[in-house]
């Protein structure tokens, strides 16, 4: 069983990531952004990007900075799929992964914020309704932190086996994931 994570700025391309090894590689998808809205569906809270941090930062204070992706860890091993967990934020989480699974490997993918912004406003999320500025000040607050349990995108980024850059055509990021899964 092989366990990727997938890290990166704000529509970047970590869905197109993640699609791209579930057809090309057989691989099951587990999302924290899904297990995120889970939790805020249930507490009845707007589901927007503040209320995702919100209840993140919230869930990792009250158990440990790896505990939503080791809750996803456990349904992987149960099904012993290869799996991708989407939305790596935190180094506990990589941290977490990499001691739990030594062959763990984690993607990260960027491009210019321009061209992300411009992805998030065809994709019509309902988190993703927001201004070219308060998707740059949402990015800023996710970038970088001292506390454990909140984001910082900036070191996963860092952390990552497998840079990917996504400022052009689909084929592009897709010949560089085939590179990586060589």
């Amino acid at each position: 069983m092989r366990i990727i994570g997938v890290t990166g700025t704000l529509g970047a391309g970590k869905g197109t990531v993640v699609s791209i090894l579930q057809k090309e590689y057989g691989f099951q998808h587990l999302s924290v952004r899904d297990y995120l809205l889970e939790v805020i569906r249930e507490r009845k809270l707007p589901e927007n990007r503040d209320s995702m941090t919100t209840v993140a930062n919230e869930i990792r204070a009250n158990h440990t900075p790896s505990f939503i992706v080791e809750q996803l860890l456990a349904k992987a091993q149960q099904s012993q799929q290869d799996t991708i967990i989407e939305s790596i934020r935190t180094i506990g989480e990589v941290e977490a992964l990499r001691k739990l699974c030594p062959s763990f490997l984690l993607f990260s993918i960027d491009a210019d914020s321009k061209i992300r912004y411009e992805r998030i406003t065809e994709r019509k999320s309902v988190t993703d309704s927001v201004s070219f500025e308060k998707f740059c000040e949402d990015e800023k607050r996710e970038m970088t932190s001292d506390d454990p349990n909140k984001q910082n995108l900036s070191a996963c980024i860092s952390m990552a086996d497998v840079k990917l850059s996504n400022n052009g055509k689909f084929e592009e990021l897709e010949t560089q994931v085939r590179a990586a899964m060589s």
